[in-house]
Parts: structure tokens; sequence; C-alpha cells
């Protein structure tokens, strides 16, 4: 667990005594019938194991009952446990925990395990801090559960927003974070590495199994299917491969202000026809309107003044324009950028570098 001092998931199973037998998924039932009932429990029994027994339904999962006792309409999602024990997730938890324990080691935070460190927003709020270089203002400690859910939910709103998640529907929340869901936390996770171009090489095509639970018209369905959590390597955390640019800021930065001199002069050559000029290739690009201005020059088009934010408001405006100068290019002829709009607007340097080189490369002997 984290060293933070914070109070334990109101959740969280006590430890079986030596010699006592752990209560079987079905005996788990029976502790329920105190509660409810023999009558209901025994008809919560039979819907939950037809669901889960019957022909091209999955077959048995250690499941809390809980998860089954749903309402009419009702329907929950349960991870197959035999899924969360495969290699390939059990690689991407292990380097996602390395991960963000290197990112908190000045403040002698540790995580052992994403689903019991990461529910209740108190480490997710300091790695976004590492990750952003801002403060939010949110209590440190959170001793209840209603204000777990509170703070959680202040710091997923900051979490989504640097995400760019304004319109667009993130494949977690705060009731599936606090309650421990682990593939909404993996989500979480690969959207911050990739986000933030983290130094880790995350496992390919990582899939997990997710078991479906629905109660219609008083019948217990179950339905499974595989939810992808990471996809190609080459759209996830750093490059595979170093190119030229690498090299040059990270071993020869003499030879890299020659080449940011002749990229800006080859820029300003072209945006000097608009009576405009660039100083600063990192910061002068990030909210892609000379980017969509200088392909049109260099294109020999006019781009129209609605395609794009000429006075952009906020980071989803920025990553629209970058991203439509990236369709520009491509109208052009250039290849699709490896680099994401989301790297230029966030001052990537390396990226902006690898866009305007091959600007260079295709126009340089263009007036």
């Amino acid at each position: 667990m984290s060293t933070l001092n914070r109070p334990k998931s109101p959740h969280t199973p006590t430890a079986i005594k030596k010699g006592e037998k752990e209560d079987s998924f079905w005996d788990k039932f029976s502790t329920l019938g105190r509660k409810r009932g023999t009558r209901e429990v025994k008809k919560v029994q039979e819907e939950g194991k037809y669901a889960i027994d019957s022909p091209g339904s999955p077959s048995q999962y250690d499941i809390p009952p809980e998860d089954y006792a749903l309402r009419e309409h009702e329907q929950r999602a349960v991870i197959d446990p035999q899924s969360i024990n495969e290699p390939e997730v059990i690689k991407l938890q292990r380097i996602l925990v390395d991960w963000i324990n290197d990112e908190l080691a000045e403040q002698r935070i540790i995580v052992q395990q994403l689903e019991e460190d990461m529910y209740d927003g108190q480490v997710l709020h300091k790695l976004w801090e590492k990750l952003t270089g801002k403060k939010l203002d949110v209590p440190e400690v959170t001793q209840s559960e209603q204000g777990q859910h509170e703070k959680l939910n202040i710091v997923l709103k900051a979490v989504n927003h640097t995400l760019g998640f304004h319109q667009k529907i993130p494949k977690w929340s705060v009731a599936s974070v606090h309650s421990k869901n682990i593939v909404a936390i993996l989500h979480l996770l690969v959207a911050l590495v990739r986000h933030f171009r983290a130094p880790v090489r995350l496992p390919e095509n990582v899939f997990v199994t997710v078991v479906i639970a629905e109660k219609n018209a008083g019948v217990l369905n179950a339905q499974k299917f595989q939810e992808q959590i990471t996809s190609e390597y080459d759209d996830l955390g750093m490059r595979c491969e170093k190119d030229a640019f690498d090299t040059l800021i990270d071993c020869a930065p003499d030879k890299l202000a020659v080449v940011k001199k002749s990229l800006i002069t080859f820029v300003n050559k072209h945006l000097a026809k608009l009576n405009f000029e660039i100083n600063d290739l990192n910061t002068d690009f990030r909210d892609g309107v000379y980017l969509c201005l200088l392909m049109g020059l260099l294109g020999g088009f006019f781009v129209p003044l609605h395609e794009f934010h000429l006075t952009p408001q906020d980071v989803d405006q920025m990553v629209s324009n970058v991203a439509f100068a990236f369709d520009l290019m491509q109208d052009v002829g250039l290849p699709k950028p490896k680099a994401r709009p989301e790297d230029i607007v966030n001052m990537d340097l390396k990226s902006t570098l690898r866009v305007l080189y091959s600007l260079f490369t295709m126009f340089r002997d263009y007036a």
C-alpha cells in the first residue's frame, strides 16, 4: 500500500485466520441469506448459477454475491479473475506501478497494488501534480467515504481536462475508480502514460475479459467480451526507435542550435509573406495557428479562416488546429506525422522539430 496516511477501503476483505476455510462463492450467499431471507437468496443463487453455468455463458467465477443480486434492468461489469492473472496483464500492472513509484519517489510514496492504492484519489492527486507541475486545492487526507468521493471527483476533473476529455467520455469515472475497478484504473493510467510520453515500454495489445451481468424480466443474463487496454506500442509511451532528433537533443546541443536556426529561417521566409515571424519553435507552434498558415503558404492554397481557430481559447482548440494542419500535410503528399497533435500543444520539442523538418525536406527549394 501507499505510505500515505489514509483510511482503508470500506470494502477491504478481512484476513482469514489460520485453520479457517475461505468461504466459496455459494457459501457467501448463505451469509447474505441471514439479511435478506432464505427464499430471496435461494432465488438469487439459482439465477446467478444459471447465468454463469448455462451454455454459452462464462464458466464459474469467484464473484462476490452482491455482483449478482441485481435489481431489475440493472447492469454490472465484473472482471474475470483468470484474465487479471494473465502474464501480459500482470506485466502491464507491474510497469505502471514502477512508473508511479519512480515519479513519486521524492515524496516517499510507494504503490504496491493499483486498485488498493489508486481508488481514493490521493496517489492520483500527487501523480497529476508531479506530471503537470501544477497544484490542486484539495485536502491531503480524506477520512470518510464521502470525502474520498468528493476528492476523487475534483482530481479526475483535473486529470480529464489535462487529457483533453472535455466532450469525449473517458473509460473511467469516480464510481468505477473508487470501486477499485482495475480495468478503469488501467485505462486511466495508460492514458496518462500516453499523454506525458512516460519513459516506459508498455506491452502491446493487452486485453482483459469483462463479464456483464444484467437482470431482465427477473432473469439474470451474463455475457463476456474482450476489453482492449493497450494497442500498438508506437501509440503508447516513448517511441520504439530513436532518430536523429533524439541524438541531437541528448548528445549534440551545439548542432541542435544550428538545426533550430535553419528551421526558423525556413519558416520565417514563408510567414513573412503574411507579415508574421516566429522566434521560438517550442512555443510559437503550440496553438497550431502558424502551422495552419504555413501549410497554406507551402501548398499554394488559401486556408479558410473558419476551418481553424485563429485565436484559440483553450487546449481543445489548439489540438484541433494542429490536427487540421496534420490533415493538410497529408493532403500535400506528406506521410502522417508520427507525433500526436497533443505533443505539439504540450511543447514537446522533438515532436515539433520532426514535423517542421518534414516540411523543410519537402519544401526547402520552394520559393
